[in-house]
C-alpha cells in the first residue's frame, strides 16, 4: 500500500518521521532522519499529504516539499499536543511524529498559513523592527531605572526621558556619568535603526499594489498594510473574513452549554503583532471619528457610546481585519466612505 500522510518532528540535525498507508497502519518509522536525507526520503515517496509543526524552518521545509508535489500542512504546536499518544511514557522525537501523522488528518484542524520567500523576507523587516523598538523601550526604562538611585525621577514619555537625562548627565557622579552617556548613545543609534526600518516598511508598500489598496482603509497604514501581506497573502487560507478576525483573537472566547450562549472577553490568539497593529489604527480611527461626517465615523462613534471605548475599539479592528482579508481574497478595492 502506498503512503497518503506522513508526519515530521522538525529539528536543527535529526529529524523524525512517521508515515501511514491506506489503512492506516504505520508503513514509514523513521526516528532519525538526518538533516541531509530528508530531502531523499521525503522525494522518493509518491504525492502524499505531509504535516509538519509550525516551527523554525518548517516554511522552508514546506515550499521544498510542494516542489515535489507533495500537499503541506503546518500545524500550531499546541493543536499537536493532545493527539500525543499517552499510552507511551515520555515525550520523544518518534511520539511527536506519529502525534503530527494524527493531528493532519483531522477534518476540523486549523493550520498555518504557509509563505512564500517575500512574505518571509517581509516578515523579516517587521520582526527585527519590532526588536529594535522593544531594545529602545528597554534602554529608556534602564535610564529611568538608573537615575532614580539618584534621586532624578523620570516620567514615562520617552521624550523627556532623553531630554531630563542629557540635562543632568554632567552633574552625575563618576562612572554613572559613563553609564548614562553610553545608554544615551546607544538610544540614538536605536533610533536610527528604527528610522531606517521605517524606510524599508515604505518603499515595500510602496511597490506593492494590494499594499497600497489596503492603505486606502482608514485605520491601515504602511506598517499594517505590509504585515497584513507578510502573514496571510492573498488569505486563501481563511474561508471568510469572520475566520481570518479570529484567527487574529479579535473575537470573544465562548463559554456556552445548556442552550444558553456566554461570551466573554476576547481570545488573544494569533500573532499578537498584527493585532496589535490593527487595534492601533482603531484607535486612531476612533479619534479622528469625532471630526467627520461619513457613514463609517457615524457608526464609530455611535458604537462607541452605546458599548464604550475598548469594544468600540476591537470592534473597528475586527471590521478592518474582515474588510483586509475580503480585498486580499477576492481582490476588491475599498468603497470610500460618504
Amino acid at each position: 500500500m502506498s503512503i497518503l500522510t506522513v508526519g515530521i518532528d522538525l529539528a536543527k540535525n535529526v529529524f523524525a518521521v512517521h508515515g501511514i498507508n491506506e489503512a492506516g497502519k504505520a508503513e514509514l518509522v523513521r526516528p532519525a532522519v538526518p538533516r541531509g536525507q530528508l530531502h531523499e526520503l521525503i522525494a522518493s515517496l509518491p504525492p502524499c499529504v505531509i504535516g509538519m509543526e509550525a516551527c523554525s524552518g518548517a516554511h522552508h521545509w514546506a515550499r521544498l516539499f510542494q516542489g515535489w508535489g507533495h500537499t503541506v500542512r503546518l500545524i500550531a504546536p499546541k493543536f499537536v499536543t493532545p493527539y500525543r499518544m499517552t499510552g507511551k511514557r515520555g515525550k520523544n522525537d518518534a511520539a511527536d511524529a506519529a502525534a503530527i501523522c494524527e493531528a493532519v488528518q483531522r477534518p476540523h484542524m486549523r493550520f498555518v498559513p504557509i509563505k512564500s520567500l517575500q512574505q518571509q523576507s517581509w516578515l523579516m523587516v517587521h520582526r527585527a523592527r519590532q526588536g529594535f523598538v522593544e531594545q529602545r523601550t528597554a534602554t529608556i526604562n534602564r535610564i529611568r531605572g538608573l537615575l532614580s538611585e539618584f534621586g532624578i525621577v523620570l516620567p514615562l514619555k520617552a521624550a523627556t526621558v532623553r531630554t531630563r537625562a542629557c540635562e543632568c548627565l554632567e552633574d552625575l557622579p563618576g562612572y554613572a556619568n559613563t553609564v548614562i552617556g553610553d545608554l544615551l548613545s546607544e538610544l540614538t543609534h536605536l533610533d536610527k535603526q528604527v528610522a531606517q526600518y521605517d524606510v524599508h516598511i515604505r518603499a515595500m508598500a510602496k511597490e506593492d499594489e494590494r499594499a497600497r489598496q489596503l492603505m486606502r482603509l482608514d485605520g491601515v497604514g504602511e506598517t499594517t498594510a505590509t504585515c497584513l501581506l507578510a502573514m496571510i497573502g492573498n488569505g486563501h487560507d481563511f474561508d471568510c473574513g469572520r475566520q481570518f478576525s479570529a484567527w487574529l483573537g479579535l473575537t470573544p472566547g465562548q463559554y456556552s452549554s445548556g442552550g444558553k450562549t456566554r461570551l466573554g472577553r476576547i481570545t488573544k490568539a494569533g500573532d499578537a503583532y498584527l493585532r496589535t497593529l490593527l487595534v492601533m489604527g482603531a484607535k486612531a480611527l476612533l479619534a479622528a471619528a469625532k471630526r467627520k461626517t461619513d457613514s463609517l465615523s457615524s457608526w464609530a462613534v455611535a458604537l462607541q457610546e452605546r458599548r464604550g471605548y475598548w469594544k468600540a475599539v476591537v470592534a473597528i479592528a475586527a471590521k478592518n481585519a474582515r474588510m483586509a482579508w475580503a480585498m486580499l481574497r477576492r481582490g476588491e478595492t475599498f468603497a470610500l466612505p460618504s
